[in-house]
C-alpha cells in the first residue's frame, strides 16, 4: 500500500508586534500636567464648573447671544416691578422688572460681564505681583526675604474688605479698574505666601542644584526650573481666590463703595433691589442666584485643580 504523507502542520500567523511609537508612547512618563489632565478629566466637579464658568464667560462677552433687550431701558409706567413671566423663555420679561421698569433678566446677563473681568483682573494682578514678591523672597532669603515678609505680615493685618473700602473711598468716580486696584492692594499677600514656601521647597531640588552647577544664571533657575515646578499651589490658591473677589466687589457695590451707575453689575442691581426685598424679591433673588453659581463654580473649579495637582489626594 503507497504511504500515506502527512500534510505539514499549519503554523499559526504570527500575531502583529505592537506598534513601535505606541509602545513608545506608553512607556514615556508622562508631565505634571499631563498627569493632572488626566485626573481632571475623570472629575465630575471639573465638568460641572468648566460647563458653568463657560456659560458665564460667554454671557460676559457676547451678552447679545441671550437677549437682545436693553438693560438700561425703563418704563416706570408699564413695567414698575412687575413680576416674573416663567414662560417667556429668554425674553424682556422673563425674571421680571426692577423699580426703574427695566428689565430684570437684561441687567443680569449684562452685569456678568464687570463682575467677571473684576474677578479676573484682580486675580491676574494679584498672582504676578505676589508670585513674584513669593519667589524672589523664598529663592534669595537672608534679609530680603525678613523684609518681604514683614512686609506681607503687615498688609496681611488689613482685611480685604476693609482695604478695599478704605482705598474706594478715596476715588470719587469708580469704575472697574479703580475696583481691580483696590483689591489687588490688598489681595496678593496669600498668594505671595504660598509662592515664597513653594519656591523654598524647590530650590533644594536635584534638578536646581545641577541646573547651578551647570553655569545657569538666576533667571534662568528661577523662570525655567523653578516657576513651572512651584506654579501648582499657586494656580489653586488663584482658582478659589476669583470667586471670592467677584463677591468682594459685589459686596461692595451693596455698600455704595464699588461700582457706580452707569456701569451694570450684580452688585449693583443687588443693592439696588434691597430696597423692594418684600414687595418684589425676584429684582434681588435673580442677580443674587447668578452671583452665588459663578462663585460657586470657581470654588469648585479650585477644589477639581487642587486634587489633581495633589497626588496625595487622588
Amino acid at each position: 500500500m503507497p504511504e500515506k504523507t502527512l500534510a505539514p502542520e499549519a503554523t499559526p500567523a504570527p500575531e502583529a508586534a505592537p506598534a513601535a511609537g505606541a509602545k513608545a508612547d506608553q512607556n514615556k512618563p508622562r508631565s505634571l500636567g499631563q498627569d493632572a489632565w488626566r485626573e481632571l478629566r475623570r472629575s465630575p466637579l471639573f465638568w460641572i464648573s468648566s460647563v458653568l464658568l463657560l456659560l458665564f464667560i460667554v454671557m460676559a462677552i457676547a451678552p447679545g447671544v441671550f437677549t437682545d433687550a436693553d438693560p438700561r431701558q425703563a418704563d416706570l409706567r408699564g413695567h414698575y416691578l412687575s413680576p416674573p413671566n416663567w414662560s417667556h423663555l429668554f425674553q424682556a420679561d422673563w425674571f421680571g422688572y426692577n423699580q426703574q421698569g427695566q428689565s430684570v433678566y437684561a441687567r443680569t446677563v449684562h452685569g456678568a460681564r464687570a463682575s467677571i473681568i473684576v474677578g479676573i483682573c484682580v486675580t491676574v494682578a494679584v498672582t504676578v505681583f505676589g508670585g513674584l514678591v513669593g519667589m524672589l523672597a523664598g529663592y534669595f532669603g537672608g534679609w530680603l526675604d525678613t523684609l518681604l515678609s514683614r512686609i506681607t505680615d503687615i498688609f496681611f493685618g488689613i482685611p480685604l474688605l476693609l482695604g478695599g473700602l478704605v482705598t474706594l473711598q478715596a476715588f470719587t468716580h469708580r469704575t472697574v479698574w479703580t475696583v481691580v486696584l483696590g483689591l489687588t492692594l490688598f489681595g496678593w499677600m496669600q498668594i505671595a505666601r504660598v509662592m515664597r514656601g513653594a519656591v523654598i521647597t524647590q530650590k533644594e531640588a536635584d534638578f536646581v542644584t545641577a541646573a547651578r552647577a551647570l553655569g545657569a544664571g538666576t533667571g534662568r533657575i528661577l523662570f525655567r526650573h523653578i516657576l513651572p515646578n512651584a506654579l501648582g499651589p499657586v494656580i489653586v490658591v488663584a482658582t478659589i481666590a476669583l470667586g471670592g473677589y467677584i463677591s468682594t466687589e459685589a459686596t461692595l457695590s451693596y455698600l455704595g463703595i464699588g461700582l457706580q451707575d452707569p456701569v451694570i453689575s450684580w452688585g449693583v442691581d443687588i443693592s439696588d433691589a434691597q430696597k423692594n426685598l418684600r414687595d418684589a424679591p425676584h429684582t434681588l433673588l435673580v442677580p443674587a442666584t447668578f452671583l452665588s453659581l459663578t462663585v460657586l463654580a470657581f470654588i469648585l473649579l479650585g477644589d477639581a485643580v487642587r486634587d489633581a495637582l495633589d497626588p496625595k489626594l487622588r
